[in-house]
């Protein structure tokens, strides 16, 4: 993370930039004392948090910031001054802290945590707006939908096998197992570990086209179904939820015969 610091101070600027560094929690601590270069250098590089007197000759900290907010939407601005008159133009441009000089390391700090912290809570806002929401279908056929469109699979066993997971509810499965689920009663050689080496392949390509391969975990043999990325109707129903079981007909995954044994169990808790 970046950090930028301006005052037409010399002696306050050091000593802004000393402070900064000293909390550790940014890679880069810039430093100018005319507006118009730190405006430059946000104009060419990305920001995370700019440290800004208010009082300055030519261009003010107050004409700065909203500059800076322009070129670099989300950086967060922290106010340092010796003037308390100017707290009120500044939380009205929505600056992040507003502190007086000379100024303690251990206030500063606590403005740059608050700072950092609202930046992420946004940035996770703003990145859990983005999601596809995936929703998954077992009653009846299994069908996997992002934001209402159905996944279509290029191979049919590729869908059996996310299918296959989903039903085991975000345990692990190995390969083999899963390979004796899809394939009953198949060996499970060297030419059918090869095909279901494509299946997998094929499963993840299809999740990363519809952007969703984050609902699908492999590692060292072990594969399974992120529960909490997804909606699922049987998930629902474990969970008790009332329209889950009241949309249960009696009807599980009906293309696949190994659903039978959920299909029962489900059948049994109605």
């Amino acid at each position: 993370m970046t950090a930028i610091c301006v005052d037409d101070e010399e002696l306050i600027l050091q000593r802004t930039v000393s402070l900064v560094k000293k909390t550790e929690k940014f890679d880069t601590v810039v430093s100018f004392t005319d507006a118009r270069e730190a405006l430059s250098y946000v104009e060419g590089n990305k920001a995370d948090l700019a440290l800004l007197d208010i009082d300055m000759p030519g261009m003010g900290g107050l004409d700065l910031a909203n500059a800076m907010i322009d070129a670099c939407p989300g950086i967060r601005v922290i106010f340092l001054t010796g003037y308390s008159e100017y707290a009120v133009d500044a939380y009205a441009m929505h600056a992040t802290g507003y502190l007086l000089k000379p100024v303690s390391y251990d206030r500063l700090l606590a403005e740059i945590e608050y700072a950092l912290d609202t930046k992420e809570k946004e940035s996770d806002a703003e990145h859990k707006a983005d999601k596809p929401k995936v929703c998954i279908e077992t009653f009846g056929y299994f069908n996997i939908l992002v934001d209402g469109r159905p996944v279509s699979f290029k191979r049919s066993k590729a869908k059996e096998l996310i299918a296959c997971l989903v039903d085991r509810h975000g345990q692990f499965v190995s390969r083999k197992d899963l390979f004796y689920i899809l394939w009953e009663d198949d060996d499970y050689d060297r030419a059918k570990q090869k095909y279901f080496d494509t299946v997998i392949r094929s499963l993840r390509d299809t999740l990363e086209e519809y952007g969703i391969a984050d609902i699908f975990e492999m590692e060292k043999g072990l594969m399974r179904v992120v529960p909490e990325k997804v909606d699922c109707d049987l998930y629902r129903f474990l969970d008790k939820d009332k329209a889950a079981m009241e949309s249960f007909r009696g009807e599980y995954m009906s293309s696949y015969s190994w659903a039978s044994v959920t299909e029962g169990y489900l059948a049994g808790l109605e």
